[in-house]
């Protein structure tokens, strides 16, 4: 309780007024953090939040308020990296956050080149059923990464990818289905693979389809119908070169219309811009993935496949070779006969045909058809 003063400065003596804030109750406070914490869209959301005061300041990093923190909470920008983001980062999973212990994983793995430590909190995370850090380590069992190229483990990388897409993570599901089909780490089956492959683009669909209901979802983005074989119309008269967005080739156009490419992880924007930066500088010979919303970079020479059509593409999973194949690297791949020359350079690689994923994602559209 406060005394009220005056104009003139002095006490009015018997008035007093209530501070409502500092009457709430600790869990009252911790409860409504918890929810900005989980909901919030950029880390200065949160952030603003708890520099207010220094009873939000205290209960902002209460243990229940950090384990409720969503992965937008985290999305630091590569160049505002810094020892305090790193501690945030090691309270949230010290606090058991499951997004935490994958993005500081991720962080650790492939930007701090800590590949034990990176991949015993992606261990932590996929123990508590986090469909991205199974995947994640599917990926780094299937290519061997932060080793030599004997130690990888396809029978590892198959049941991590199997747990994934039990949860529902979409390409997860596509490079099971894959796997199934070219008998790579697990007994060849033709159908079954052609049946996750189509359960793939079901739940990609639908995902899309879910994210229109949205409230927040600007409706001039919605849908977008395109003639699936028109070319890019560009002016004759027109100095500028055509860019992507003149040939429309985005996520779906295999079903005859588009819709805009899915949103980036904030560890992926991390990585990208990680690398695309003076502080990432890749080894000698190591390559990025080319689909640009991964970010993954290579940890040792030819660890990733190949494009087989052009022989330019480098892809660490078959879910990238999808979305890029999509997005932009159906208009950029070109016949293999412009680098037969280079095929025979005497490393040993595994193939990857971007066309077999084009005829995979097509299945849905034909069988409607």
């Amino acid at each position: 309780m406060k005394k009220l003063r005056g104009h003139t400065g002095s006490v009015k003596c018997g008035r007093t007024r209530s501070d409502l804030f500092e009457s709430l109750h600790d869990d009252l406070v911790i409860s409504i953090l918890c929810k900005l914490s989980s909901t919030a869209s950029s880390p200065s959301e949160f952030f603003a939040i708890l520099i207010t005061c220094k009873r939000l300041k205290k209960l902002g990093v209460h243990p229940l308020v950090l384990s409720q923190s969503c992965s937008k909470v985290f999305a630091v920008r590569a160049k505002n990296w810094c020892n305090e983001a790193h501690q945030f980062l090691k309270l949230c999973v010290h606090a058991g956050n499951k997004e935490a212990y994958y993005t500081l994983g991720m962080i650790r793995f492939y930007c701090l080149q800590n590949r034990v430590n990176g991949a015993s909190l992606l261990a932590k995370a996929a123990m508590k059923s986090y469909a991205p850090a199974l995947y994640s380590l599917a990926l780094i069992q299937f290519n061997g990464s932060g080793g030599l190229k004997n130690e990888k483990d396809l029978c590892a990388g198959v049941a991590l990818c199997l747990r994934a897409a039990f949860l529902g993570h979409i390409d997860a599901i596509r490079e099971l289905g894959h796997c199934f089909q070219d008998g790579y780490g697990v007994r060849k089956n033709i159908p079954e693979g052609r049946r996750l492959l189509v359960q793939a683009n079901a739940r990609e669909l639908a995902s899309v389809l879910h994210g229109f209901k949205s409230p927040s979802f600007p409706s001039s983005l919605a849908w977008k119908f395109y003639n699936r074989r028109q070319p890019p119309v560009v002016p004759s008269k027109s100095i500028r070169a055509p860019s992507q967005s003149d040939f429309d080739f985005e996520l779906f156009s295999d079903y005859g219309f588009n819709v805009i490419t899915r949103e980036m992880h904030p560890v992926n924007k991390f990585m990208v811009e990680w690398f695309g930066s003076k502080d990432g500088k890749l080894g000698q010979g190591l390559r990025m993935c080319s689909y640009e919303g991964c970010g993954r970079p290579e940890t040792r020479r030819n660890e990733f496949r190949r494009c087989s059509g052009c022989g330019k593409a480098n892809y660490c999973s078959r879910g990238c070779q999808a979305h890029d194949w999509r997005v932009r690297h159906k208009v950029e791949c070109a016949p293999m006969e412009e680098w037969m020359g280079h095929a025979n350079d005497g490393v040993e690689e595994d193939a990857m045909n971007g066309e077999n994923v084009v005829m995979d994602d097509q299945t849905v559209q034909n069988e409607q058809g």
